[in-house]
């Protein structure tokens, strides 16, 4: 059956067939018409903005922010931690509204949004605002000569203005001072206990909160409080470097705030940008520090797409992981799946692949043609619509892919109908697709236009009004890593469990551009996977020495289970905390070449091994996640490692035993442990880079 094409000229990129899903909320209560007509986010930092009443908060660092009708609270959180979990408490500390006669209040409108910035609009209050992500400002545009109201929770000790009534200095009784910045006099009064208003306002306004009402950083906030950001957005101009660039408006300099992630990796031989290293605002993801400068260029240590392993593997121990190859391929059986789920049938077709590409590392290709035989068959029936019980469509109301199931249930293919997972599940396509393209390249000149379509849903750069698909759908330009969660409103805002899946679809995106000599798909996922990287070991990976987060978790936590926008959580959406074999294999799997640079810090492997094992010795723990330990404790401990390997008698449905065998006679000797300039391991042209 020849696949099914949209209207499009065949010319076009492939579409899958449209569907209208049934499970899909409404954008058009909060984006204008001219954003209706576009690909929209659905994993966004301010998703919950778009969702249901569109007034649960958002963490924009680094403030809490939360849009409700006609008004826009503001809180500047504490944490509540203990050892299973810290979160940001959403206290609205103030709120800015201005008191409409006109009829009902209606809610926000996002007139805008880029990849560091939303602009919230209050029409029926004449308010506009720029939440740039890491302004330490929230900025209003103030339209109409309109009355404002600020109040807060809490109670106002004192309330002062400067002579030129253009700043005001709000001290709250619960220790916090805000200050207030305008474009021009605003004559601001104080009514009661705990508001302020004025009658009539025109222009912008400012509000930051003074970081523990320390008078030192109060000169700084005067000093750029004149400059503003509108948006801002992210470009990959080069190779393993990303560049923002915010817009600004008024005059000065402008002042932003990084985190640590960004604080690791900013040049400052790249651009013209001043680290305030002692202005700090605290959050959940480490101290936010004070750059000046509306250009920043970020630069991830390279990271080297590999089909196979990085150290290779000695001679004798190929008889090994053949006898467990041949046995491996001998048991693949399309015919005997019974999963429809695209997550469970993605991890077969990327279980199968791994075989192929080991097969090649050992040199035995009397397997190759089995493997291909399968792959085809079990991949091809999703790519022509033929699939029985399942399959993919295209929804045209938020721009995507979407399942046959889970456009009539949001609950199937863990969510996949309402965009939860999809670089997930479509990571393990690509990496079978990539693997089959390499081992059948007429195959894969056939299937090119389905192929790109999987990896445009999640990894489209373009920002064209007419593509088909959002602007990297999962990636958090400003956070570095992926968010998983789609459609669904949370208090906390997005999540993402497993980190090593998102890396794989990058990983495997990068393979599929191997594959097809497409180098701008290889740069683009190399680029990314090399972000998830670095942001897996710093938010992520848990070491006993970290500082980041509170001394009480991280003592009794190796690795977080689920992170969230404003939460770190130790247990899992399907194992509580206890199950440590659960929680250190979810960021694990698949295990992969690329999961040696993942878990690169083999102090860090080693104590999160050691935290690992007891759980081991409860009743009814998989054999599959026991082997996920295992292959982490051969980074440094080889022979102990594959004596337990080879006493498993069931693995993960997307492991086997050769792929565990391959893992494990791969570690290469301890002097081979370092070669290699600026890349590390893997890039040994960096020998030559100086």
């Amino acid at each position: 059956m020849e696949p099914q094409h949209s209207k499009k000229p065949p010319t076009g990129p492939f579409l899958f067939p449209k569907t209208q899903s049934t499970v899909l909320p409404d954008p058009s209560q909060f984006f204008p018409q001219s954003l209706l007509s576009t690909p929209l986010p659905t994993n966004s930092f301010f998703q919950n903005f778009t969702l249901k009443a569109g007034d649960q908060p958002e963490y924009i660092h680094p403030y809490l922010i939360k849009s409700s009708l006609s008004s826009l609270s503001l809180s500047y959180p504490s944490q509540f931690h203990n050892s299973a979990f810290i979160y940001q408490v959403f206290i609205a500390d103030l709120t800015i509204s201005a008191p409409s006669d006109s009829g009902p209040q209606k809610g926000h409108i996002i007139s805008s949004y880029s990849d560091l910035s939303v602009t919230l609009d209050l029409p029926s209050s004449n308010l506009r605002f720029y939440l740039v992500r890491g302004s330490p400002f929230v900025t209003a545009s103030v339209t109409g000569n309109t009355p404002l109201s600020i109040s807060t929770i809490h109670a106002i000790l004192s309330f002062g203005t400067s002579n030129s009534n253009t700043k005001c200095t709000v001290k709250l009784n619960n220790g916090q001072t805000w200050l207030l910045y305008s474009s021009s006099p605003i004559n601001l009064t104080q009514n009661g206990l705990s508001s302020i208003t004025c009658d009539g306002f025109s222009g912008i306004i400012r509000i930051a909160v003074l970081p523990d009402s320390d008078p030192r950083y109060e000169s700084i906030l005067d000093r750029f409080s004149a400059c503003y950001p509108v948006s801002g957005d992210a470009f990959f101009n080069k190779p393993f470097c990303l560049e923002y660039k915010f817009q600004k408006k008024g005059w000065g300099d402008l002042l932003m705030l990084a985190h640590p992630l960004h604080i690791k990796l900013l040049s400052s031989d790249d651009c013209d940008i001043t680290v305030l290293e002692d202005f700090k605002y605290k959050s959940i993801d480490g101290d936010l520090v004070g750059v000046v400068g509306d250009s920043w260029v970020l630069k991830p240590p390279s990271v080297s797409m590999t089909w196979h392993s990085i150290r290779g593997i000695k001679e004798e121990s190929y008889d090994e992981i053949v006898s467990a190859l041949r046995k491996d391929v001998e048991a693949l059986n399309s015919s005997a799946i019974t999963t429809t789920s695209s997550y469970f049938y993605g991890k077969l077709i990327a279980r199968a692949a791994r075989l192929a590409l080991i097969a090649e590392e050992v040199h035995f290709l009397d397997v190759i043609p089995a493997i291909r035989k399968f792959l085809k068959d079990t991949i091809e029936p999703w790519l022509d619509g033929t699939f029985n019980g399942n399959g993919f469509l295209h929804d045209g109301k938020w721009g995507g892919i979407v399942t046959k199931q889970g456009s009539v249930d949001s609950g199937a293919d863990f969510g996949f109908g309402v965009y939860n997972d999809h670089h997930y599940h479509l990571g393990y396509f690509l990496y079978g697709i990539a693997v089959l393209v390499k081992i059948d390249p007429a195959w894969g000149r056939k299937y090119r236009p389905q192929a790109y379509t999987l990896m445009a849903d999640f990894m489209n750069l373009g920002r064209r009004e007419n593509s088909n698909y959002p602007r990297l759908r999962c990636f958090d330009l400003y956070k570095l890593h992926s968010w998983a969660g789609g459609l669904t409103e949370f208090a906390d805002g997005r999540n993402q469990e497993s980190t090593s899946e998102a890396l794989n679809a990058y990983y495997s995106a990068s393979l599929m551009g191997l594959a097809y000599g497409d180098t701008h798909l290889v740069a683009t996922g190399s680029m990314l996977a090399a972000l998830e990287i670095q942001a897996a070991q710093t938010w992520w990976q848990i070491r006993e020495e970290d500082t980041l987060y509170d001394n009480v978790f991280t003592r009794e936590n190796r690795v977080v289970g689920v992170l969230w926008a404003n939460k770190r959580d130790s247990g899992l959406w399907f194992a509580p905390p206890e199950w440590r074999e659960c929680r250190l294999g979810i960021q694990l799997l698949p295990l992969l070449p690329i999961s040696e640079v993942l878990f690169s810090d083999s102090g860090f492997v080693r104590q999160l091994v050691n935290w690992t094992l007891p759980a081991l010795t409860r009743e009814g723990v998989g054999e599959g996640w026991k082997g996920f330990v295992y292959a982490l404790e051969g980074i440094y401990s080889k022979e102990n490692a594959l004596e337990k390997i080879r006493n498993l008698n069931g693995f993960d449905d997307g492991n086997s035993l050769t792929n565990l065998l391959w893992w494990i006679h791969s570690r290469g000797d301890k002097d081979e442990e370092e070669c290699g300039g600026g890349g590390g391991k893997l890039c040994w042209f960096g020998h030559y880079c100086h």
